[in-house]
């Protein structure tokens, strides 16, 4: 089961060109073949709901990743777009918990790459969290980079 965050986007029946693509990636690829558990980042940076905004950059900086898991009851997902909101509304108050999104796609590592990129186009994250079957808690992430990591490989096994 995947669970797709919301979004304010009001997107039109017609596909548009990004949606086109997602169902025009080539066979050749291997991505039928290939899965989340290959390509994925395994192990996560996490932080606590009261963490703030200087915490959050310092962390993303030093570690050089995109997003941290905020560890509560109800987990979460900062991203470095998140951290972008948060610090151009000049509220240096803002805490993880408060910028987490709750709602968001998820992948089994089991999945195939060719279905975590077709998540990717239909719902433009950057980011996938890679959640345990067994736990239903977060394992890892899956990026846009490690898919397309992924697709190089298979293009060098070919030549």
């Amino acid at each position: 089961m995947h669970l797709v965050w919301g979004t304010t986007d009001a997107r039109a029946a017609t596909p548009t060109y990004r949606q086109d693509m997602s169902t025009n990636i080539p066979s050749s690829l291997n991505l039928g073949r290939s899965t989340v558990r290959g390509a994925m980042q395994l192990g996560l940076f996490e932080c606590a709901p009261e963490t703030n905004l200087r915490t959050l950059a310092g962390i993303m900086g030093e570690k050089t990743i995109h997003s941290i898991v905020v560890a509560g009851p109800r987990w979460g997902i900062v991203s470095d777009l998140d951290l972008m909101r948060g610090l151009a509304s000049g509220l240096i108050d803002v805490t993880a918990g408060e910028l987490a999104a709750t709602d968001f796609v998820t992948v089994d590592p089991n999945d195939t790459l060719d279905h975590a990129a077709q998540l990717m186009a239909e719902h433009e994250p950057a980011h996938l969290v890679v959640v345990s079957p067994a736990t239903g808690m977060p394992v890892g992430m899956l990026s846009t980079l490690d898919v397309a990591r992924a697709v190089n490989r298979a293009r060098l096994r070919s030549e």
